[in-house]
Order: C-alpha cells, then structure tokens, then sequence
C-alpha cells in the first residue's frame, strides 16, 4: 500500500483554530518552520489572516482545491460531517482531535471512517498527534522536529512518540518519518509496518504498541517488515494493570503478553524493555545492518572492559579468541603493562596511534566478528584524539563504542556523531547494542 501522500505530500490543507497556542496553529507553526516546500492552506470558517514565521497566510473558510493530507485538529463531533465535506478534494486526512472510542464514542468514530470510506480517504487517528516525513520536509505534527536520518518510529502513543523524538534528538539519532495512530480507527501499525518496509529512507522501524485489533494481520505485516529491515518493538500493557491503562488510553485490546512476546519472536523482530533500549537498538542499527557473535573487547581502563565482557557473555555473545599471530603483532608495539589477551587493556595513557593500531589489527583476525571499543580518557588525553584514531582506523566490521563519561567526553562524542558513529553511554549498553545487532 502506498502512503506517499502522508510522507511525501505535495500539498496540505489544516483545519482548526488558529489563534497563537491552539493546536492547528502549532502545527502550521511546525510544517513552516520544517521548511515543507509544497502548499499550504490554513481552513477555518472564520477566514482572516494567520502569520507563521514572518509569512502571511490566508485561511479560507472552506477548502475549494485538492491536496494531499488534510489535518484536522476540530471539535470531535463536527470531524465526521467535514470528512464528508473535503472527501473529494483529499486523499488522506490525519485526524489529530479526541472524544472517540477512547472515551467510550464508538458511534462517532464509526461514522468518521463510514464517510471517510464513502470518498475513498485513507485516515490516521483520531486521538493522535500527527505525523512526520522527515526527508520530504513534512512536520505535520505539534511535536519536536527533528534530524533526517534512517529510522521511521510508530508510536500508538502521541506523547510517547513526543518524548521519543526529543530523547531521539538527544541521543543524535536521525529520523526517516514520524507516525502516531492513536486509535487506528482506519490505518493502524499493520499498515505502517508494510508501508515502511518498502520505504527507501528507512533503514530501521521502531514501534512503540499498547495492543492491537487483529492479531493475524499484525503477524502478518511483522514479518514482512523483518524480512526487509530491523523491528525493534516496545510493548506496554504486559501487567494486569498496564493493559486495563491501555484499553482506557487508546481503546485498545492488550491481550495476553505472553502472546505478543510468542508472536514478536517467531516473525522475528527485536523486543526491548524500556525507551532507553529502543534507542540504543535504533543507534546500532542505524550504523550497521548485523553482526556476528565473536567480540573483541579494546579498553584503556581494567574495570570497564571487564563489566563489558561480564554482560557480553550473559547475552549470549562470545568473547572472541585472538588467534597467536593477532596477538603477536599487538606483542610487536604495545607497551609490555597492556593486557594482549581478550578482553585487550592498552593502559590508561592510551594515545591515538595506540588505539587505532590496536583496531585495525583486532579487526583483520579472522576470529573475530565485531569490535567493542571503551575509552574513558585521563585528563591528559583529549577525548577527541581517541575519538579520531576511531574514525581514522581501517576497518570493515562493526565497531561499537563506549565513551564515558559526561563533560570528559563531550568534544570525542560531538566528533564521533559528525562522522556517523554513536556513542553509547555505559560498557552494558554496548554490549546490548551488539547483541541487537547479532540478532539480524
């Protein structure tokens, strides 16, 4: 199913208020400011002006041409009769406004998707909070915008999917699109699975659910998705109490954990526990598409390197065996006090010639799938040199880093980040990532 005109519109009308602070002015505020290069067109009754970013806009009282999305952020009673109104004129509509089924409103968000069926409109929502297309410039959404990059995030959640893209910003992650559902009272996370699948500037999906409506499908749509790309699911609603919260948030049918759990592993896809993991999961594949089980752990600090290599082998990851030539090259310029054997210690006065010999050796062994590279320099070392041996080291299998901590780090991550290589914060963060990472 193509989705191109929610993603990738062309034109797009907003319905709603459009005082300073309302809903449809916010989002008006954020399609502007994001720099979407289509047309825009403020609707309400009322008419009158509307200045966004030091343009003048005229709001019409009703829409009188075709566009792409329509976004409508009114009253829930009146959404059906204007679906009926603009039918003709668009092709999807996002209805960002609430008082549906979530509230016990069944009739009504029946009726929404009755007319909106009647003209052949494809609808996101109600209950939601909009919709991003990042590469096509398209905020259409009240939330934070962010960065282009290769990771669309489905969220039935809207303020989940806030939160997730500003900790997405700060963790410098780049996104392809943007999508909360709401109550899926039309297109729901099936859809979107599919749709992004097939999407070229996607490379990972992240999906955050309560529950879904027709378990079949969604299997279905799953492991289409994971035979394309990387899924990386979070589920709400496992406890009791989770999925009573849930069933009252989006009007959704949590079900039995157990059943997920069963499903998300059979079509393959990567559950994690909580936002922080969905993150880490999104940074590592955001830079490679797998990796192998066999790690080979370089540290400049004891403590570190053996915390990662403890978690490493509780995941199920091998701590690789260098093989005797590996091991005599490194004999051949390392200090006699550096640790040779795996996980490798070159001391605390590790320099940028240091590490970046010791990379591209570790990374020729035929014994070894990816690297696990920690640096938590003295304060005599610049982060930033450790950080360019990282980028200057030839080699071609994944090389995950942990450079910690806060302010010592900040110039070697900033400098790391420019060149498309995440950091992650703790020796047991890495090790997840790479553990995700041998799950493809």
């Amino acid at each position: 199913m193509s989705l191109e005109f929610f993603f990738y519109p062309q034109s797009v009308a907003v319905f709603g208020s459009f005082r300073k602070g309302a809903i449809a002015y916010e989002i008006l505020r954020n399609i502007v400011e994001g720099g979407f290069e289509g047309k825009v067109i403020p609707v309400n009754p009322k008419s009158g002006t509307v200045e966004v970013a030091g343009n003048i806009f005229q709001i019409r009282e009703k829409l009188d041409e075709s566009v792409d999305t329509a976004i409508i952020a009114v009253p829930a009673r009146i959404v059906p009769a204007l679906i009926d109104e603009i039918g003709p004129l668009i092709k999807g509509a996002v209805v960002i406004s609430a008082g549906f089924s979530e509230v016990g409103n069944e009739e009504l968000e029946r009726e929404l998707v009755e007319k909106a069926k009647k003209h052949g409109v494809r609808v996101i929502g109600p209950n939601c909070a909009g919709i991003f297309g990042v590469h096509g410039k398209f905020f259409g959404s009240f939330e934070v915008r962010v960065n282009p990059g290769g990771l669309a995030l489905i969220s039935q959640s809207g303020a989940f999917g806030g939160a997730a893209l500003a900790m997405g910003n700060d963790e410098g992650i780049g996104f392809s699109a943007f999508v909360s559902y709401g109550n899926g009272a039309d297109l729901n996370e099936s859809d979107f699975l599919e749709y992004f699948a097939d999407d070229e500037n996607t490379k990972a999906i992240a999906l955050y659910i309560e529950g879904v409506k027709d378990g079949r499908r969604f299997l279905k749509a799953l492991r289409y998705a994971t035979e394309r790309k990387p899924v990386i699911v979070l589920k709400a609603g496992k406890s009791k109490s989770g999925a009573k919260a849930a069933a009252s948030h989006t009007g959704s049918l949590a079900g039995s954990y157990e059943i997920y759990r069963a499903a998300f592993k059979q079509a393959n896809a990567i559950e994690v526990e909580e936002m922080e993991e969905l993150f880490d999961a999104a940074k590592a594949f955001e830079m490679y598409p797998n990796a192998g089980k066999r790690v080979a752990v370089i540290t400049n600090s004891g403590g570190p390197g053996v915390l990662a290599t403890d978690k490493l082998e509780r995941l199920g990851l091998e701590i690789a065996r260098l093989s005797d030539e590996t091991v005599e090259e490194l004999r051949s310029f390392l200090p006699p006090q550096c640790s040779l054997r795996n996980p490798i210690d070159l001391i605390a006065d590790a320099d940028y010639e240091r590490y970046k010999r010791t990379i591209e050796v570790v990374c020729r062994d035929e014994n070894v799938d990816s690297l696990l590279v920690i640096c938590v320099p003295p304060i005599f070392i610049p982060s930033g040199e450790i950080a360019r041996a990282v980028i200057d080291a030839k080699c071609d299998k994944p090389v995950i880093v942990n450079f910690m901590a806060g302010q010592l780090v900040r110039d070697g991550v900033k400098l790391l980040e420019r060149h498309g290589i995440k950091n992650f914060s703790t020796p047991e963060r890495t090790a997840k990532a790479l553990k995700w990472l041998s799950l493809r």
